[in-house]
């Protein structure tokens, strides 16, 4: 062979090599960015080329998608979109995706590779999007979102002995479908959005997180009864009326007569402040602090399967400090899931289970791509203290501050709270109510619900968890037990 020849070959040779090293490169070692490079539409257009799974609520689709016939052919669409919005929260070609539509993106895109028969072969966006069924009680949720009519507020409602979520409501809200898609008209809408102050797209059930007021007197009285502070709900307690909180000259006073050396009844009845402040103070802060800890306060890891903000109990304070704590002020800090929580431990006989949004994903067709389910129980308290617990609740319903959140045909327990909040208490109170339903007959307690209305219609001096939130907990309970 030709030396010209032969060079010629090695030269080839070589340029081949360099167009493989190339294409390696390019393929292997740089695909990310190429692939997250904003002027890369390819894989976007692909995502959007098919329909997206839906989210189930009752076995009935409340989202679907529309077929545009553009380029991103598949927008987002939602049936009863305020209503639902805390759940699903949005799927946008331009904004990307909150809750559920973020959460389980990878299944509804059809991008899981448990939706392919050939996980290992799996290509991006190569099967039909999968549907997410929820444990949302339709029912729940409708009398939830009604009673608060638009006010500021949140409902969480929770299955003590599971831990599904049957409602969660934030309002005011927003429809996600405005977001969808990619035009002036979504832009307009996130900025509308993003610039109203009454901030409907915040999640106010997971994502807020308020004073929980005296509905924190439910931990309270379970670390006193925990604790063997308390031995007798009938017998006096050594308690002044008004309180000096230790180390202070500030006097705590109360809303209710008769609540000086009150027996814890008759505190939890009337929602005596000084009664459970003095109470903290003489549990201890290891002891409080150990007891909202297992509750859920400090938890930074709550997911149902999005993230839940962290409610907190804090556990760095003084005498003074841990007694205003121990009534929901101070730090204290919860989230209505939280507090419905604290109430379906209490209802599950002092057992804690974690909540949960999803009970199973499926593929397009129904097969059962994966179980949510219940997680294993914690044990909050003592059973003999949840005993205890439940016959306070049901005492605040049936003869205390709690007679609105009572259902004929039921069995009802609750605690009102009326928190104060703002500089020097000045803002409006919040209306707090938590509470459990258990229907005549029935083996157990069906829901929890914890209530909060941050702007409460009535004139300051009347705003009231019992006059205020318990209705709704009311209307949410009697949907779940169909009375």
């Amino acid at each position: 062979m030709a030396p010209y020849i032969r060079h010629a070959l090695v030269f080839c040779g070589l340029l081949l090599l360099a167009l493989l090293a190339n294409a390696a490169r390019v393929q292997v070692v740089e695909a990310g960015a190429y692939g997250d490079n904003p002027a890369n539409r390819r894989s976007a257009i692909a995502r959007y080329q098919q329909p997206r799974g839906n989210i189930l609520v009752g076995g009935a689709p409340v989202t679907g998608s529309r077929d545009t016939g553009e380029q991103l052919r598949y927008e987002r669409t939602y049936l009863d979109g305020p209503l639902y919005a805390p759940v699903t929260g949005f799927a946008s070609q331009r904004f990307g995706s909150t809750f559920l539509e973020h959460a389980e993106d990878r299944l509804l895109s059809g991008t899981d590779p448990l939706l392919s028969g050939f996980p290992v072969w799996h290509e991006e966006a190569s099967a039909p999007g999968g549907n997410v069924v929820t444990t949302l009680n339709a029912k729940a949720q409708k009398a939830a979102y009604q009673g608060l009519g638009g006010r500021k507020g949140a409902v969480a409602a929770i299955e003590p002995t599971t831990g599904k979520v049957l409602a969660l409501v934030s309002t005011p809200s927003y429809d996600p479908a405005r977001l969808s898609g990619n035009g002036t008209g979504a832009s307009a809408a996130w900025e509308r959005l993003n610039a109203d102050p009454d901030k409907p797209m915040l999640n106010r059930a997971v994502r807020q997180t308020y004073p929980p007021g005296s509905t924190f007197k439910v931990v309270t009285a379970a670390a006193a009864l925990d604790a063997g502070v308390i031995t007798d709900l009938d017998a006096p307690t050594d308690s002044p009326d008004p309180y000096r909180l230790p180390g202070t000259t500030t006097r705590l006073t109360n809303e209710a007569d008769g609540c000086r050396d009150a027996s814890l009844r008759e505190a939890f009845a009337w929602s005596c402040n000084t009664v459970f402040a003095k109470l903290g103070v003489d549990v201890g802060l290891k002891d409080m602090a150990a007891t909202a800890g297992a509750f859920g306060f400090n938890d930074t890891k709550l997911r149902v399967p999005f993230a839940v903000a962290e409610s907190t109990f804090d556990t760095v304070v003084d005498k003074a400090q841990l007694g205003l704590s121990s009534i929901g002020q101070y730090n204290t800090r919860a989230t209505p899931l939280q507090m419905a929580m604290v109430s379906a431990a209490v209802a599950n006989g002092g057992q804690a289970r974690a909540p949960y949004l999803v009970e199973r994903t499926t593929r397009a067709g129904g097969e059962t791509v994966a179980g949510g389910g219940a997680h294993p129980p914690t044990q909050v308290m003592r059973a003999s203290t949840a005993s205890r617990l439940k016959e306070l609740m049901r005492d605040a319903v049936e003869r205390g501050t709690g007679g609105n959140g009572a259902i004929r045909g039921a069995t009802v327990g609750g605690k009102t709270g009326t928190a104060q909040h703002g500089v020097g208490n000045t803002g409006l109170p919040y209306a707090w109510f938590v509470s459990w339903a258990q229907a005549n007959g029935a083996p157990e307690p069906a829901v929890a619900v914890a209530v909060v209305v941050e702007d409460a219609s009535a004139d300051r001096g009347e705003i009231s968890g019992g006059g205020d939130a318990a209705p709704i907990a009311r209307d949410v309970m009697r949907a779940v037990l169909g009375s």
